[in-house]
């Protein structure tokens, strides 16, 4: 990982004006002396899918923003079996402060942007900004929140909304330039069938079936098997039960 050397433009670096990190994400707490100091230790660069940001149990030595894509969460069992615990956007802070070591695993679903800086520059600024420390703590207790929410997905609702929701979690989050007012969206599918399966504790058959039925209701597009197209999203959101 090399460091980056910014050129500065009214006090803001310039990789750090358009970043959606600095706008909605923790950078935000942030002023433009602090974000020069983490821009002269930071690192941004491209992960192509499938490759590992973290292993679980391996020792914390840097964090990052993630800048556009989407990481899967996956937490592992002793004899090796693994479970999707959560997806991560943009402008989410990836890495668990005050740990050591990781306890999941992180890895790119779709090609990833990042932002990575030092674990021991990210602990410095909790200290000097409590603004920073601040957003951090915000946003997981939101991380929370979310979490909880998905809780009551995956034990109480139908196998037709657990798959509604999916899809509407995907939409209002994979573009983070996109207008939250915005009704409609399209995307490709982070993950494949057996790993929307496994997120939703569903078969492979029940996804694409429900796919299928959505589709077939015109809620949803979807082309080559992947790309999907959502003309209403609070015609989804209802077919989500939420």
């Amino acid at each position: 990982m090399t460091v980056r050397q910014d050129v500065h433009s009214d006090d803001i670096p310039v990789l750090c004006q358009s970043c959606e990190a600095r706008h909605r994400g923790v950078c935000g707490a942030l002023d433009p002396d602090q974000l020069v100091a983490l821009a002269k230790t930071s690192s941004k660069h491209g992960v192509e899918p499938g490759v590992e940001l973290i292993g679980d149990a391996e020792t914390i030595d840097s964090y990052s923003n993630v800048l556009s894509g989407v990481v899967k969460l996956t937490k592992s069992l002793s004899d090796g079996r693994q479970q999707i615990v959560g997806l991560q956007f943009a402008p989410d802070f990836l890495g668990r402060p005050f740990k050591t070591e990781s306890v999941i695993s992180a890895e790119a679903a779709t090609a990833v942007s990042l932002c990575s800086f030092p674990k021991a520059t990210i602990e410095r600024m909790m200290k000097e900004s409590s603004g920073f420390e601040r957003r951090l703590f915000s946003q997981a207790l939101s991380e929370l929140d979310e979490a909880r929410g998905w809780m009551v997905t995956l034990g109480r609702k139908t196998a037709s909304e657990k798959v509604a929701s999916f899809l509407l979690m995907i939409a209002r989050n994979i573009d983070p330039t996109l207008d939250p007012i915005v009704n409609s969206a399209a995307f490709d599918l982070p993950l494949t069938r057996a790993d929307i399966a496994d997120f939703l504790g569903l078969t492979i058959e029940t996804v694409s079936r429900q796919l299928t039925r959505l589709r077939t209701d015109g809620v949803i597009r979807i082309e080559n098997n992947r790309h999907v197209t959502v003309e209403n999203l609070s015609r989804l959101e209802r077919r989500s039960g939420t």
